[in-house]
């Protein structure tokens, strides 16, 4: 599976690329994390439940970032083991361009899948990898840009863009 898009996020690049390198970041971000350790120079062990079609798996595995190109790109890749359920891994190719209020975060997806959950067709699989892209990077635009400005003040958006609020 294989997917391209990007999104505009309203910060400088520098706000960007300090919370892709932030594992408080990634784990609020990636659907389903129940926990991420480690550093980006060492890489992040995560373990995510996550749930396609009818199969449940809690996988654990370890994300690595390279070919970093301070404040411009950088490569996510990862692999994680579910157990009976099978295994997941894949990558992104994340890159920053400086826009007028902000930055265009574009990136590439591929992921593959095997065991029981490449059982299920390669169309709900794609679907929830679409899913799974979708949902992380709209989760990490709202925690580097904080709400809109028509919900500022509801508890639920305080928690949210924190990132951009702790390094402003």
């Amino acid at each position: 599976m294989q997917l391209i898009d990007s999104r505009d996020i309203m910060a400088s690049p520098e706000v960007v690329w300090a919370a892709l390198l932030n594992p408080e970041v990634l784990k609020d971000c990636v659907p389903g994390c129940e926990s991420m350790t480690g550093s980006a120079e060492d890489g992040f062990e995560a373990v995510v439940a996550q749930k396609v079609g009818p199969v449940s798996a809690r996988f654990t595995g370890l994300v690595k970032l390279s070919d970093l190109d301070i404040g411009k790109g950088l490569t996510i890749s990862g692999e994680g083991k579910g157990g009976p359920a099978g295994y997941a891994k894949g990558g992104a190719k994340v890159t920053l361009e400086p826009i007028e209020g902000g930055t265009r975060l574009s990136y590439e997806v591929e992921a593959n899948v095997g065991g029981k959950i490449a059982q299920l067709g390669s169309r709900i699989i794609d679907s929830f990898a679409k899913k799974m892209a979708d949902s992380f990077f709209e989760r990490f635009q709202t925690a580097v840009e904080g709400p809109a400005e028509a919900e500022e003040g509801t508890e639920e958006t305080q928690k949210k863009g924190w990132f951009k609020r702790l390094i402003s």
